[in-house]
């Protein structure tokens, strides 16, 4: 293709270039194999068409944004146009003046949506909005406003939506397509015909691991207690149905707008305290039984230190409770002990028999937690060999979050060599530039479809790779790991369903499916 520098698209994404060409196009391919290419591709053939015109991409955070602008620059001639990063640090009066002169913009949703709002310029003379991570495209984040916005305005539209995954609910699905007014999609998985001729093996390995007799000893306190509170909700006719911590959830949110509203009873005031300790007993049991036993017993100390400063009666009612003091000395003992969670020696023994197996192996640990990221990475550096970072987001809470600069020069350290072991939350899991790695842990299994196949996808592209997720028996875990595959079976038909009824339609989506 003219004007694309050292790169050769492969077959499936010239055919995907060809459908955005033509159409405002959802395009879902698993992490790793070409989304950007597309992107570009599609960038220059509409600036061929429509000179003097702009193309917009934006991402969701400014590292994002920042590192597509790299792969574009690195991948056009010099000459080719001026490329622009907008930030909020730039001064609205400046960003005003480059975007008068800026061909290619790489923005942040936010940024742009609050310039609309300013109307500081117009989206008329912008002739390709590119969405990237585009399943954030619901509901009232900025990517919809800005996408309304750009159909309403531009003088020769065409959107292209990138994701790894849209969801697995069709529902949300055909949110996306509305919001971006999307005519059809382009799917492929790493079993697509056309894809996986370019990939390499991917080996699957599930390795479980059960809890301590000491631990299922806490485990059963603190069920117990649980179900007490859950019990004494379904007695006054405040719950039904299944128990889990977001229909716990759901029925807080409820009991509050009741509240908020003055339409609660005094039993109302009841029922909030009691599901606001039956929700602080679901994450206690979550840690206990997925994470570590040194995060677990932090929340626990953290509940005594809200009942301490007296922050509400239901906590200082559930710290008084003998059991509750019960579970939390048996833990203190096993802290004592030095023992923790199964998973944590389980972790050091596939680290360090897979490091046997190969040299320099490269590895992403992923974990829900930070806390948990930590421990991970202070017990397998002490291997030979290993030299473990962890990754984490911006944010400060607890004094972990590390800056975009941090979290930058990490990924340079894992690129050189310097560091071979990544524990990384979700931040590590979104479209960040991280090299593609042999060795992909999951330390507990996501239920999100979205979620899992990113976190796949940092392995198996050009050489093998090799994929591993622990699970603990008889715990959410388990749940976990077949609600993520169903999930993702689910998307492809949802996917297919939608594309059959675009193609049937010949029509915009929100005019046949809304």
């Amino acid at each position: 293709m003219e004007f694309l520098k050292n790169l050769t698209p492969r077959k499936y994404q010239e055919e995907i270039f060809k459908t955005c060409v033509e159409k405002n196009c959802l395009v879902v391919l698993p992490t790793g194999i070409g989304k950007t290419l597309v992107a570009l591709m599609v960038a220059i053939k509409r600036m061929q068409n429509f000179p003097g015109e702009k193309v917009l991409f934006l991402a969701p955070t400014r590292p994002l944004a920042e590192q597509h602008l790299l792969y574009f620059k690195k991948n056009l001639p010099d000459l080719f146009g001026s490329l622009e990063l907008f930030t909020g640090s730039v001064h609205a009066k400046k960003r005003k003046k480059i975007w008068e002169t800026a061909d290619i913009i790489f923005s942040t949703p936010q940024c742009i949506a609050n310039d609309l709002k300013k109307r500081l310029y117009s989206l008329n003379e912008v002739c390709l909005l590119i969405e990237d991570e585009a399943h954030r495209c619901t509901k009232n984040y900025d990517y919809t406003f800005v996408a309304k916005k750009y159909m309403e305005s531009s003088n020769n539209p065409r959107i292209i939506g990138l994701t790894a995954s849209p969801g697995s609910d069709a529902g949300k699905i055909k949110e996306i397509c509305k919001n971006l007014s999307i005519e059809e999609v382009e799917l492929r998985t790493r079993d697509s015909p056309d894809v996986k001729i370019y990939l390499q093996e991917l080996q699957f390995e599930k390795r479980e691991v059960e809890l301590t007799k000491e631990i299922k000893e806490i485990k059963n306190i603190l069920q117990r207690i649980y179900e007490e509170y859950v019990d004494e909700l379904r007695i006054k006719n405040f719950f039904f149905g299944p128990s889990n911590k977001i229909a716990l959830i759901e029925l807080q949110k409820k009991l509050g707008s009741q509240l908020s509203r003055n339409f609660s009873s005094p039993s109302s005031y009841f029922a909030i305290s009691l599901v606001a300790q039956a929700i602080k007993i679901s994450h206690a049991l979550e840690l206990l039984e997925t994470q570590t036993i040194e995060s677990f017993h932090k929340y626990q100390k953290n509940i005594l230190n809200q009942a301490e400063k007296r922050q509400s009666k239901g906590v200082i009612r559930l710290a008084k409770r003998e059991d509750f003091i019960l579970a939390y000395d048996k833990t203190r003992f096993l802290i004592q002990k030095g023992e923790e969670h199964p998973k944590i020696k389980e972790i050091i023994k596939v680290v360090r028999d897979e490091g046997k197996n190969k040299n320099n192996l490269k590895t992403i640990i992923f974990t829900q937690f930070r806390d948990t990221a930590n421990l991970v990475s202070k017990s397998i550096n002490n291997l030979k060999g290993i030299k473990s970072k962890v990754f984490v987001g911006q944010a400060k809470k607890d004094g972990g979050g590390l800056s975009q600069k941090e979290q930058k020069k990490i990924i340079e350290e894992f690129s050189n060599g310097e560091t071979n072991v990544i524990c990384a939350t979700s931040i590590g899991e979104e479209g960040l530039d991280i090299p593609e790695v042999d060795l992909v842990i999951f330390y507990e299994p996501v239920s999100s479809a979205i979620r899992s196949i990113q976190r796949r996808g940092r392995t198996a592209r050009l050489s093998k790779g090799k994929l591993i997720i622990l699970i603990t028996k008889d715990t959410k875990d388990e749940f976990a790991y077949y609600a993520s595959r169903s999930r993702e079976k689910k998307m492809q038909k949802s996917i297919e369903k939608i594309k059959k009824e675009l193609f049937e339609s010949k029509k915009p989506i929100q005019r046949k499916l809304f």
